[in-house]
């Protein structure tokens, strides 16, 4: 059974879409608080995440940030925040999916299950082994010079120095 974390501080939200997860077949854990929810995400095996941007105490791009350098798991944010600038902000940060409120249970539903499937065949197709036993895993790492930029992580080194960069700046780097 998949374990589904929902980090929500709007109780009737995070309990309507729980119910419809529960209904297909899934073991669905909620937060209301965006720091408590982190710990727990970091504490637990999960899954898939399903965040919201707005939380108190730890927003949704911090969290996101943060999980995607800890933990190898799909995220799929859900909030209110619907322009193209905050879909562009998310996906960067490290989100597999985006969407926005209010949306449809059942599409909820079908995009946790798409992004689920489509983390299992990634992860399937990184773990088979190529020509003479070796790993066909690519490097998640661009460098040049002193500069090193995870892509994973999205976290940039210059001269094993952390840089902290804007999220179109880091765009632009990767680019």
């Amino acid at each position: 059974m998949k374990r589904i974390l929902i980090i929500e501080d709007d109780i009737s939200i995070a309990e309507m879409v729980r119910d419809f997860l529960v209904f297909d077949g899934f073991d669905v854990h909620i937060s209301t608080d965006g720091l408590q929810g982190y710990k727990k995400a970091l504490a637990e095996k999960y899954d898939l995440i399903l965040l919201d941007l707005m939380l108190p105490n730890m927003s949704g791009n911090d969290i996101c940030r943060n999980i995607r350098s800890e933990v190898d798991v799909p995220i799929l944010m859900v909030t209110a925040k619907d322009e193209d600038a905050d879909k562009i902000r998310g996906l960067g940060l490290g989100a597999d999916d985006y969407i926005s409120k209010p949306f449809s249970p059942t599409e909820l539903v079908a995009r946790v299950k798409a992004n689920l499937a489509q983390y299992e065949r990634l992860k399937n197709k990184g773990e088979n082994k190529g020509i003479g036993g070796k790993s066909s895993k690519k490097t998640n790492e661009l460098k040049a010079g002193p500069i090193l930029v995870n892509i994973s992580t999205h976290r940039v080194y210059a001269h094993g120095t952390e840089i902290e960069l804007k999220n179109k700046e880091y765009e632009l780097l990767a680019f």
